[in-house]
């Protein structure tokens, strides 16, 4: 905040000097809210209002008024600002070598170079140094929802148990839905005003989407929900991975269909069934892969972590030394680094995102080159990949992960709701 106001005084001034010398006054960036310790900026709204404009005028996709669209877009960077607050002051960082591996793991992800991406980001009028902002902010706000919300998370055996037997009884066989969700908040313990309003405003959105109304419109005019900006779009999910209440809602939909009202402890809810996809054989792709880790420190620096590493990678490359033995003299793994750094067969899903994006990419026998994740710097090599049945532990694997995507999501939208009513937020009159 200090150099945000450092910033705003100092346009301030400039605008004075100008108008004493110049007569042409300087505009000086309006604060739209207080966040705490940090300012929402004017200028901060309009690039999130143009953004959301440039990608529905993509996809052919309606608007609400501009009101509508910069309220919610307020909102947002208001949700964004509190967690980047939060990440600061867990001191976390994303240094600009792991920013660059990640733009390039994006490129590579959209069939581009570098140069090709930079490209496509001048044809949309966003310079490199923007985008490299906006990608470091998103990593940093998955970085600290991810460790906030997985310490709430507890999955027993007894419920990996069940929806292996879930799954066992569809016959490995799974719809998909396709899912729009529209949202109205209501705090805990709502006054029966409160609910009113909340019933008559969800009551009034059911009606005209029953009018033919676009329901992507109306989410983003409308919703308080995690996905409002992207007109509701929570994009294809099977019912283990949604919150419960979905779930159950959704069971038999159909597409084109819309469900709810439904009353959870966060609000109202509407569901439309954008899609569906029909019964499809569930096969499991696995991946062996083994790994070194080298975890920065106080003493010993990122870019000598990831210097270590090249130096690794060089001797096993060169048959200097084996992948085996490095792993087991420098690894701090401790678990895999006795074992030459394997990892066994498992669903990549159960990694951390860049872990498992990286052993995705790789063809079997293939090292990749050091990257980064929030355990440290890494070198992994896939020894192999296959395919087949979700049965045995694979099948308990996957049913782990659904219950934890579907838990995930729930507590994501908890941990966001606490964080904002823990917070003081000075939204300014216009």
């Amino acid at each position: 905040m200090k150099k945000t106001l450092i910033s705003l005084l100092t346009a301030g001034l400039f605008g004075v000097m100008s108008q004493g010398a110049l007569a042409a006054p300087e505009l000086v960036d309006k604060v739209l809210a207080v966040v705490n310790k940090d300012v929402v900026l004017a200028s901060q709204q309009e690039a999130l209002v143009q953004k959301v404009k440039a990608s529905a005028q993509e996809s052919g996709q309606s608007l609400p008024d501009d009101v509508t669209l910069r309220k919610q877009a307020l909102d947002r960077l208001i949700q964004e600002s509190l967690q980047l607050q939060l990440a600061d002051r867990q001191g976390l960082k994303i240094s600009d070598t792991q920013l660059e591996q990640a733009i390039q793991s994006i490129a590579a992800d959209n069939k581009m170079n570098l140069e090709q991406l930079r490209a496509q980001l001048e044809r949309e009028g966003l310079t490199y140094a923007q985008y490299r902002e906006e990608v470091r902010r998103e990593i940093l706000m998955n970085e600290v929802r991810r460790s906030q919300v997985r310490r709430r998370i507890n999955i027993s055996e007894q419920e990996v148990k069940q929806v292996v037997e879930a799954l066992s009884k569809q016959g490995q066989q799974q719809t998909e839905y396709h899912v729009g969700h529209i949202q109205v908040a209501l705090p805990d313990n709502p006054s029966a005003e409160q609910l009113n309003a909340a019933k008559a405003k969800i009551e009034r959105i059911l009606a005209a989407l029953k009018e033919g109304a676009d329901f992507r419109k109306l989410a983003i005019a409308e919703s308080n929900g995690p996905k409002a900006l992207e007109g509701g779009d929570w994009g294809w999910m099977s019912p283990q991975e949604m919150p419960t209440l979905m779930s159950e809602a959704v069971q038999g939909a159909s597409k084109g269909d819309i469900v709810g009202p439904l009353r959870s402890g966060a609000g109202l809810h509407i569901v439309k069934i954008f899609d569906t996809k029909g019964q499809q054989q569930v096969m499991q792709t696995e991946v062996k892969a083994r790994h070194i880790l080298i975890k920065p420190s106080i003493i010993l620096s990122e870019d000598k972590a990831k210097g270590t590493l090249d130096g690794i990678l060089h001797d096993i490359k060169s048959g200097k030394a084996s992948f085996a033995s490095m792993a087991e003299k420098y690894s701090e793994d401790p678990g895999s680094a006795v074992q030459g750094g394997e990892l066994g067969w498992s669903d990549p899903g159960v990694y951390v995102p860049e872990f498992r994006d990286m052993v995705n990419r790789l063809q079997p026998g293939q090292i990749s080159e050091p990257f980064r994740t929030s355990h440290g710097w890494h070198i992994v090599q896939l020894e192999d990949r296959r395919s087949q049945d979700a049965t045995g532990k694979a099948q308990e694997q996957r049913a782990y992960q659904l219950i934890f995507n579907r838990r995930f999501t729930e507590e994501s939208q908890a941990w966001l709701d606490e964080l904002r009513d823990e917070a003081y937020i000075q939204i300014e009159p216009n």
